[in-house]
């Protein structure tokens, strides 16, 4: 446990920085310091973000598209494309959070950030876990969706690999700084990773039982705080050994010139055949007509080549065909 204190030590201080939100029963409440993940694009340029993104949003978009939070990175290439094939569309907001913070920000109606309350809905939504769909089906909110996107598991070390980690086998190696996406809100963990871990026989040994965010499981497993983004930083800045990403995520780092590197998985680990990124057009959007041009750019070679630039495994055929929510 003494070798584990400055670990402790540095994610208290770490966590603990930045102010306390006032939350609002009615509505999903945004972490601090998340501006980044609130923006708003123009046609002409220029970008809003933070408490400006959702003033703006509240005022009117000609778009609004809240997303799995893991495409943050890829979304100014991504959206700059599609704003240059459909000029008419000047405005979009966007908002990229834990798939599942955003399902139940949608369910309950929109957003607390910094002690004010936003009330939005998106016009279209995607998550990688179909259990938030199913949710939203049961309110009446979406009816039918479609893949547009894949990816795939791997881990991300300190540059050169000074801990000699090879593969989810290593992670049973208790003097490891570990940092795991959170199982609450975060797809890649409840969807995906925690199957891995469970057939690695690790889930019990690295969560010591306990589902939580911005948390430790076993004294070195931390949890994430609101994203899996976290993790780069963390082991860039020396406070972690070893992390559960999306492959995207060692392809942004080494972009950002982090001190990082990736782990490459076998199949059964990785999951490169199995991970699905899915979108649904909302019923009650305001603008569903541009969230259906929008779902039909998804689908182009424009859109799929700008999310493979970042890494992103491009969807095709098959995967396109809408079909039902189970």
């Amino acid at each position: 446990m003494r070798k584990m204190r400055p670990f402790v030590l540095a994610l208290a201080a770490f966590l603990s920085a930045g102010p306390v939100l006032a939350q609002s029963r009615n509505l999903e409440p945004i972490p601090a310091h998340r501006d980044s993940d609130l923006r708003v694009f123009f046609s002409n340029g220029k970008n809003l973000s933070g408490i400006a993104a959702l003033k703006q949003m509240q005022k009117g978009v000609d778009f609004s598209l809240w997303i799995a939070g893991n495409q943050f990175f890829a979304m100014p290439e991504v959206l700059g494309r599609f704003q240059k094939a459909h000029p008419e569309i000047k405005s979009i907001g966007l908002i990229t959070l834990p798939p599942g913070k955003i399902a139940r920000a949608i369910l309950k109606g929109g957003w607390t950030y910094q002690g004010r309350n936003f009330r939005l809905r998106p016009d279209l939504y995607t998550t990688v876990d179909i259990a938030h769909l199913k949710d939203l089906k049961k309110a009446g909110l979406v009816s039918r969706y479609f893949i547009y996107l894949h990816n795939q598991l791997a881990l991300m070390v300190a540059k050169g690999n000074p801990k000699h980690i090879r593969g989810i086998a290593d992670l049973a190696r208790p003097h490891l700084r570990i940092f795991l996406p959170n199982p609450v809100t975060e797809g890649i963990m409840s969807v995906y990773g925690e199957d891995v871990l469970k057939n690695h026989h690790l889930w019990k040994k690295l969560t010591a039982g306990k589902i939580c965010a911005g948390c430790f499981g076993a004294p070195n497993v931390y949890f994430t705080r609101v994203h899996h983004r976290e993790i780069p930083k963390a082991i860039n800045a020396g406070r972690a050994d070893v992390g559960l990403v999306w492959a995207t995520e060692n392809v942004h780092a080494a972009k950002k010139g982090y001190s990082v590197q990736g782990v490459s998985l076998p199949v059964q680990d990785s999951l490169k055949n199995k991970v699905n990124y899915i979108a649904s057009i909302l019923k009650n959007g305001n603008h569903r007509h541009n969230a259906q041009i929008y779902a039909a750019f998804l689908k182009t070679k424009e859109a799929q080549t700008a999310y493979a630039d970042y890494g992103f495994a491009e969807a095709s055929g098959a995967d396109f065909t809408m079909r039902p929510i189970p």
